[in-house]
């Protein structure tokens, strides 16, 4: 199975922080970001990762290489303009094949196994499925969530209490294939089309989650994991 990390964004509220080097490359715990994530993706047995990039780009080739640090098969997805999330995985859909696969938004800190990652990209298969989405609680920051997760598994946009895009999911290709190779273009309206047929499943995570739009919440961040790997509380 293959996944992509999202990286291409140019972190407004994260400046000063992102004026000189890219949001996937701050440190937290000890580690950029993003290694956070290679990590784990490689512990869960996917080591062919895309990763896109816009905003400094060079600096992300070139702290993380082809990946041979980190037990990864790692390729690009240059981007000359942010093309937003449906777009940057439309721009990487030749890298990254014709079956499901794993998408990971680089601002995001989850604990969160992508193992299960396969038998929900098997599910899409089996089902005609499109999307499957990891949701979580609605933090304070969005406290209004973005889809309904109904009993049976699939999605809703509006009916009943919403959770919130963890900014993690398995994704079939065809989800993407009418939009122009190098358009911008946001993944919700194609989501919220993909639920009115029917073809968004999901589920909820209960466990650790953060959203790293700010300073501050890369700080805190930073703390908790700090403390995590000191043995404190």
């Amino acid at each position: 199975m293959r996944a992509m990390i999202l990286a291409a964004g140019r972190g407004e509220r994260m400046r000063p922080l992102t004026d000189t080097l890219p949001k996937p490359l701050l440190r937290v715990g000890g580690e950029p970001l993003i290694v956070w994530h290679i990590r784990r993706l490689v512990a869960a047995g996917i080591r062919d990762i895309v990763i896109n990039h816009a905003w400094l780009g060079d600096r992300i080739e070139a702290a993380l290489g082809a990946g041979a640090d980190f037990d990864a098969h790692l390729r690009y997805s240059p981007e000359t303009q942010a093309l937003e999330t449906a777009g940057g995985i439309a721009h990487a859909l030749p890298q990254l094949g014709d079956a499901p696969f794993l998408v990971v938004n680089g601002d995001v800190w989850c604990d969160w196994n992508p193992a299960a990652a396969r038998a929900q990209a098997s599910r899409l298969e089996a089902a005609g499925g499109q999307a499957w989405l990891l949701l979580v609680d609605n933090p304070t920051h969005h406290p209004e969530g973005d889809f309904h997760l109904l009993e049976d598994g699939t999605l809703g946009a509006t009916a009943g209490p919403r959770l919130t895009y963890a900014g993690i999911g398995v994704y079939h290709p065809s989800l993407f294939a009418g939009l122009p190779p190098g358009t911008p273009a946001r993944l919700a309206p194609l989501l919220v089309d993909a639920i009115g047929r029917g073809t968004v499943h999901g589920a909820r995570h209960g466990g650790t989650w953060v959203d790293v739009g700010t300073p501050q919440r890369l700080a805190e961040l930073d703390a908790m994991l700090t403390h995590k790997a000191n043995g404190t509380q």
